[in-house]
């Protein structure tokens, strides 16, 4: 799933240990979201896209599982 997640943490220029941090995940979590390696739960999606004050959609690209 395509992400916004690296783009926003540098327009924030906040590391991958500050996001990982405040959302309450480890940085490879952050570094397996961003190279699209792993899919966020939705809890973990809240609370990325609540961090950035977005919407989960604004965040995140569900268009490829659209197609099921």
């Amino acid at each position: 799933m395509k992400t916004r997640i690296k783009e926003l943490r540098k327009a924030r220029r906040i590391s991958q240990d500050e996001l990982a941090l405040a959302v309450g995940v480890t940085r490879q979590t952050i570094i397996s979201l961003e190279k699209e390696k792993y899919l966020a739960s939705l809890p973990l999606a809240y609370r990325i896209s609540h961090y950035f004050g977005l919407t989960i959609e604004e965040v995140f690209d569900f268009s490829e599982l659209e197609e099921f």
